[in-house]
């Protein structure tokens, strides 16, 4: 079996994160970056398979500037075989990134494709979708349970209410949720090893693509709390705040 996972290098989550001078980025110095937690389980996922099935390849790809090479050794530390950087400057469409994903994927004789089920840092949830659409291969998102039976895919979804189960024939593209497995953390054997794995750059050509960033700006501050009082007398006061300065009643 040989699986793709679609890797994105993004900010960690615990980064306080600034806006750049120009006012439509952020400002990248003293952030920390780390491959996104949703890849994560896509990553880990596909190392599962290829253990149970005993052999196969296993190959991450990620599409961004000469420092995603660090990414992708993360992922090479956890097990992964070879990595693939599609060299290119982050853009905010979506549909430009899933165009050079497709491109190189398609020739690659993948029986899976897997994403995260989003990156933490645009919430987009969507090149994975348009990767599946581009190759025209079935697409089964945000799977919580996966089964691979012989050239069949039987994966679970947590939707409101309850569980659906979806069936879908290899080759397919998958994107995952949290929950469905553990991420490894990577050995100091794999640390060591991922040096000497093979990590092909490929440099690629975005379209001017159809999304533009007018601006960035931060949440505002959360206005401080008010104490109206202790008990049921306070009761009046808190429901005339509500309902005259909150709008919520």
């Amino acid at each position: 079996m040989r699986i793709a996972v679609c890797l994105k290098r993004v900010p960690d989550t615990t980064t306080k994160i600034l806006i750049g001078a120009d006012g439509k980025s952020i400002d990248e110095s003293g952030v920390k970056f780390v491959p996104n937690p949703y890849d994560e389980y896509a990553l880990e996922e596909a190392l599962k398979l290829k253990e149970a099935a005993g052999s196969g390849e296993t190959v991450v790809y990620c599409l961004g500037g000469d420092a995603a090479q660090e990414t992708i050794r993360t992922a090479l530390a956890m097990g992964f075989d070879r990595g693939v950087l599609l060299q290119a400057a982050p853009t905010a469409d979506g549909f430009e990134v899933a165009k050079a994903l497709a491109a190189d994927l398609k020739d690659g004789g993948f029986d899976l494709i897997l994403f995260g089920k989003l990156a933490v840092d645009d919430y987009n949830h969507q090149v994975g979708v348009m990767v599946a659409e581009l190759l025209e291969r079935p697409c089964i998102t945000a799977v919580s349970h996966l089964v691979v039976a012989g050239t069949a895919v039987t994966a679970e979804r947590e939707i409101e209410g309850g569980i659906e189960t979806v069936t879908a024939s290899l080759p397919a593209v998958l994107s995952c949720e949290k929950g469905l497995n553990t991420p490894r953390l990577p050995s100091l054997k794999g640390i060591m090893a991922a040096k000497k794995k093979p990590l092909e750059l490929k440099p690629v050509s975005l379209g001017a693509g159809s999304v533009t960033v007018l601006g960035l700006a931060l949440p505002p501050e959360r206005k401080p709390g008010q104490i109206v009082g202790e008990g049921p007398d306070a009761v009046p006061a808190l429901v005339r705040l509500l309902r005259e300065d909150a709008g919520v009643i």
